[in-house]
């Protein structure tokens, strides 16, 4: 491994310790390390896997120092890190492990329920406190310098491996440094380690900005699973931490937004709190923003280590998702979003099937006057409805969870008169309260885009498997099919339900 951008974090770290600087930079339950310590922690993992001889680590713990000594240690050793969330079924789990030929791995034990590793062995002396257990492995048909792996859900449930170098994700770590510009900045990690758009923007860019990474348990940050959510820890954590940044996703946002309805306020030390990974409606981020929370809207994807564009204090345009990083470049080609300038390597078992000049996102969206970014939604998820008018599903969600009031929101129309959606509010809700905010939502939407018809679903959508990704997206073509009944009927009341 070079120095340079590859190991940008790590001369940070450096510089710091030699100036004596003894604050610390990386903060756990139980754990504090300053820049020194940090670097001695990872030095010393780094010796670990080198004395085992490890090609590729998969990671599988919960937030905390020990997570960041062995990303760090990796990247040092040469070691191609494979980040496995805690929410990944067993089977996923064993497919990710299995297709990156991880040969070790670093986890508290291997009794997590339904997922048996046949001839797991544990090696001599432990990893960052963890335990290093030796898997029987094969090399996988990987593009060379590929020193990560983050594996998407997958639409279909099987995780796709998308595969980095080492410079990648410091290359987008230190545009959001320059683009944030919050020296010293105290982040607080939220979402888990694993999820590349924490590792990247909660870990590396406050590092290179002479920050502090704060990084509890997620449990007492009210985070369980992937989709499981106590509000009131979630904001309990925040006050008790006092940041200055954090990284939402819209369910989280969601959540603190109707802690402000309830009479929570955030802490005044908070200056950027940037929120992606689905669609924001602008109406939720002025609502959040009246209520002390500083959010911004970004977009951003895998093949692009994480952040593509990101609104900032100094430049912002609500209803967008801000402007490319500096590294990057977006255009717009057949209504698709198209990235240029930091692209992936390749994907896991194709390492030669790509290489285009620039990553098609798959995302339909366009760049404003003032070069700003707005993604309206998936290609392959686009509506066209009966009439020929074209509708993006996320948009009309967006508009749909713009209060506190929706928790869940799907929505379908293809070769329909009219859109229908499926929605999902706590028990406490009244219908007629729901009716009143879908009447709301449409009164802001455009005719063919109206919902027609709704119904309340029985249960959330991730107690049924197969409906949600991982990661909590909705896997649209299950829901319609464990939905169709439902789905039809709705259909059959549009004319009446909007005429009403």
């Amino acid at each position: 491994m070079t120095a340079g951008a590859s190991l940008a974090v790590w001369h940070a770290l450096a510089l710091r310790a030699r100036r004596g600087d003894a604050a610390p930079v990386l903060v756990g339950a139980r754990q504090a390390l300053d820049a020194g310590a940090l670097l001695a922690a990872a030095e010393q993992a780094a010796h670990t896997l080198r004395r085992a001889g490890v090609r590729c680590l998969a990671l599988r713990a919960d937030n905390g120092p020990a997570w960041v000594v062995i990303d760090l240690a990796c990247l040092l050793a040469g070691v191609c890190l494979v980040p496995l969330p805690l929410f990944f079924a067993p089977q996923q789990t064993a497919y990710a492990l299995q297709a990156a030929g991880c040969d070790a791995l670093a986890a508290p034990d291997l009794a997590w329920p339904g997922c048996p590793l046949p001839g797991a062995a544990t090696a001599a002396g432990g990893l960052a406190g963890l335990a290093l257990w030796r898997l029987p492995a094969q090399p996988a048909d990987m593009p060379a310098g590929t020193a990560k792996i983050t594996f998407t859900s997958g639409s279909t449930g099987t995780p796709k491996g998308v595969c980095l170098s080492a410079g990648h994700p410091q290359r987008v770590a230190r545009s959001l440094a320059q683009v944030l510009d919050l020296p010293g900045v105290r982040h607080l990690c939220l979402l888990p380690l694993a999820t590349l758009l924490e590792n990247v923007g909660g870990v590396y860019a406050p590092l290179l900005s002479q920050g502090e990474v704060l990084a509890p348990p997620l449990a007492e940050v009210g985070l369980a699973g992937s989709s499981g959510l106590d509000a009131v820890a979630l904001a309990a954590a925040i006050d008790r931490h006092r940041p200055h940044s954090l990284i939402l996703v819209p369910a989280l946002l969601l959540a603190l937004v109707a802690m402000q309805g309830r009479g929570w306020r955030p802490p005044r030390t908070l200056r950027f709190v940037a929120v992606g990974g689905a669609r924001v409606a602008a109406a939720l981020i002025d609502s959040a923003r009246r209520g002390g929370l500083p959010v911004y809207e970004g977009y951003g994807l895998s093949e692009c280590a994480s952040v593509v564009s990101l609104n900032t204090p100094a430049a912002d345009r609500p209803g967008s998702a801000g402007r490319p990083l500096p590294h990057l470049s977006v255009a717009v080609a057949d209504g698709e979003l198209v990235v240029t300038g930091g692209g992936f390597l390749g994907y896991l078992g194709a390492p030669d099937g790509w290489q285009p000049a620039g990553i098609r996102t798959g995302d339909l969206g366009h760049l404003d006057a003032g070069g700003y970014l707005h993604v309206h939604g998936r290609r392959d998820n686009l509506i066209v409805t009966a009439f020929g008018r074209n509708v993006s599903p996320e948009w009309v969600e967006a508009e749909l969870l713009a209060g506190p009031l929706l928790q869940e929101a799907v929505v379908f129309g293809s070769g329909q008169a009219h859109c229908v959606a499926l929605l999902g509010a706590p028990a406490a809700a009244h219908d007629d309260a729901i009716d009143g905010w879908v009447r709301h939502a449409n009164a802001r939407l455009p005719d063919y885009a109206r919902i027609g018809a709704w119904r309340r679903l029985p249960a959330p959508l991730a107690a049924t498997p197969g409906l949600v990704t991982g990661n909590g997206r909705p896997r649209r073509a299950a829901i319609a099919a464990h939905y169709a009944t439902e789905l039809a009927a709705l259909y059959s009341t549009c004319e009446e339900y909007l005429t009403a």
